[in-house]
């Protein structure tokens, strides 16, 4: 009987761990450039939704407006890592990233409302060196997701930004 028991525990815990899924969302109010999702060498999307069945640890996001290295150098740079219990997400300056656009990103679907964004090269709440961890935003939901979002820079057209 404790062996059977074992196993319907067992079963269960796999099955609420093969069920964590999270979604990355762009919008790209500029109307140029490829918004792009990187986890390591792979491209994980040039603009639409992707989805990850489990985890999506240490993952960028930006702009790619011509300008911008691989990996997002000389870019603004969302940093994110969604897993159920602690998701984290950031926005990057620290060099060789640099300001190109108003970029900021917001949870959904758990942590509704919680999120940032950098308006200006100067922004308080982008990291400019790695020392600042309290720049992180966090969500303890299970299976949220993140949705970023790449706009104007205050009342200029993103086009002036076309190049960086």
């Amino acid at each position: 009987m404790f062996i059977l028991k074992s196993i319907a525990v067992l079963a269960v815990t796999l099955g609420y761990a093969l069920a964590e899924s999270h979604t990355v969302h762009f919008t790209n109010l500029c109307k140029f450039g490829t918004p792009t999702l990187i986890q390591g060498p792979n491209v994980l999307s040039t603009g639409g939704d992707y989805t990850r069945q489990g985890p999506l640890l240490g993952a960028i996001a930006y702009l790619q407006t011509g300008g911008c290295g691989f990996n997002g150098e000389g870019c603004t740079l969302v940093e994110l890592s969604l897993t159920n219990g602690f998701s984290s997400a950031d926005i990057s300056l620290i060099p060789p990233h640099a300001f190109s656009v108003t970029s900021g990103f917001g949870y959904y679907n758990g942590c509704d409302g919680t999120g940032t964004d950098c308006q200006e090269p100067n922004c308080p709440q982008a990291f400019e060196n790695p020392d600042e961890t309290w720049k992180q935003i966090p969500c303890p939901a299970a299976n949220v997701n993140l949705a970023v979002t790449i706009k104007t820079f205050f009342h200029l057209d993103c086009a002036q930004f076309r190049d960086r």
